[in-house]
């Protein structure tokens, strides 16, 4: 089955969170989320080493659109229920549709890091996966030094697969990095 012809839906809540997919015009809340936490992205995430401006963002943001529409990569926006301002970003990608599995990968707008906002996403991110896309399997893929990416799978009861040793290079170039990968799977 083409995986363009799978219909779900493209937005679900938690407790506190709104988690939809990227529409057109998100590019500036996403953009200024950026720029406020770039210090804070840097050291884990390719993207926040690269020039940032909000026209590009929004580029990136109406491509991930598209993306979406046609299945081949599920990002997720995230936002406050109650007073809708943009939280950070997660998302389903890299799906094999034939499994099915996703990876799911995030980031935070530091203001509001420390209050479980990304843990209550990934949370709903993984129920949705398992109930609404039928996933079979999910990963998270993090830096070992990462500590708090990494206590994202560990408090959802992920289970630590495996360590890919010197598989990565560090973001300023001057090191190898492990990655710990952490499954999911829906039986």
């Amino acid at each position: 089955m083409n995986p363009i012809l799978l219909d779900f839906k493209n937005q679900f809540s938690t407790d506190r969170l709104l988690i939809r997919m990227p529409l057109p015009g998100d590019g500036r809340v996403v953009y200024e989320a950026i720029h406020a936490s770039i210090d804070e992205l840097k050291p884990w995430l390719p993207f926040a080493r690269m020039e940032q401006s909000e026209h590009n963002t929004e580029v990136n943001i109406r491509e991930a659109h598209l993306r979406f529409l046609k299945r081949e990569d599920l990002r997720l926006l995230i936002f406050l229920k109650d007073t809708h301002q943009f939280v950070g970003s997660s998302g389903l990608h890299r799906p094999n549709w034939n499994v099915p599995k996703f990876e799911i990968g995030y980031w935070i707008n530091t203001q509001y890091t420390g209050y479980g906002y990304m843990t209550e996403a990934v949370e709903g991110i993984t129920n949705y996966a398992f109930n609404e896309l039928k996933a079979r399997r999910l990963e998270i893929r993090c830096d070992s030094l990462n500590v708090k990416s990494k206590a994202i799978p560990e408090r959802l009861h992920y289970s630590l697969e495996g360590t890919l040793r010197n598989e990565d290079i560090s973001m300023d170039g001057n090191s190898l990095r492990d990655t710990h990968i952490y499954g999911k799977i829906n039986q």
